[in-house]
């Protein structure tokens, strides 16, 4: 009898184990830092010739253009270019460096240069760049 004791008293602390663990990492999980929540507010577009600014419910730049929206290829940066339709964030970079490197755009037809942006895509920008 003594030897189902000895053999109950550890299974029984096996399982107590088992229980502390399983409360311990539980415990944990309700803890950790949550995801991000997005809000999808709309932003009233910026004054004409002010730069956008963050929002201050999301921190961070609306993710599509706002209607009558503009962006100045100029002077926009890789987020505000990244909201254009068609561009991503290699061809924003890629954007950035053909500015870097030859200066400001004449006309918006010369963002054809630009590796990876061919007509289809300028067509669909047309409406949304500007060289202001």
């Amino acid at each position: 009898m003594e030897e189902k004791t000895k053999y109950a008293a550890v299974v029984l602390a096996l399982l107590a184990g088992f229980a502390l663990f399983c409360a311990g990492r539980f415990s944990a999980q309700l803890s950790a830092a949550q995801p991000w929540q997005v809000n999808a507010a709309q932003v009233p577009a910026p004054e004409e010739g002010q730069p956008p600014e963050a929002s201050e419910e999301t921190g961070s730049y609306p993710e599509s253009l706002l209607p009558g929206e503009v962006i100045n290829i100029n002077t926009a940066d890789v987020y505000d270019l990244q909201r254009l339709p068609g561009i991503g964030e290699s061809r924003a970079l890629g954007i950035i460096a053909w500015r870097e490197e030859n200066g400001f755009f004449q006309s918006v037809d010369q963002l054809e240069e630009i590796y990876g942006i061919g007509p289809k895509i300028l067509e669909g920008l047309r409406d949304y760049a500007a060289v202001k």
